[in-house]
């Protein structure tokens, strides 16, 4: 089968457009947090070590429950109180990871949000955040 010229020019331009779109593509991960004293001192590393590898990766830290802890100012790991929440979380943003608080959570706990770091950021809920991002914007999901 022979193609004419204009065939294989937009051929040629189709096959282009998909290696750009896969250039351009950007990991998007989502990292759920619900248990501060379980996950927040091992997901933190985790995201360390994620970006370290893949920098262009585009984080969002998610929390509700129990998970929203650790961004309360003046958090430390209960288990190693070296370990100071603030400064691994601004280290964090700094490479541009963004961190989300369930306002459901604020509301059931009775907490106000000058309470929690100023790197910190509000959802009106963090579990319906979490499926919006991954079935409306295409992050991965990861909970450690």
């Amino acid at each position: 089968m022979t193609l004419n010229k204009t065939a294989r020019a937009l051929l040629a331009a189709a096959a282009l457009s998909l290696a750009a779109a896969g250039a351009w593509a950007q990991d998007k991960v989502v990292y759920h947090i619900d248990d501060a004293s379980a996950q927040a001192t091992k997901g933190l590393r985790n995201i360390r070590n994620h970006l370290d590898v893949e920098p262009k990766t585009q984080i969002m830290v998610v929390t509700h429950a129990d998970g929203v802890d650790f961004l309360l100012d003046g958090a430390k790991d209960a288990k190693n109180p070296n370990i100071d929440y603030a400064s691994l979380v601004s280290a964090l943003k700094a490479r541009g990871v963004k961190f989300e608080v369930c306002e459901i959570t604020l509301r059931n706990r009775n907490l106000k949000k000058e309470q929690f770091s100023m790197d910190a950021e509000f959802t009106p809920s963090g579990v319906a955040r979490i499926a919006k991002l991954q079935t409306r914007e295409g992050y991965a999901y990861i909970k450690p």
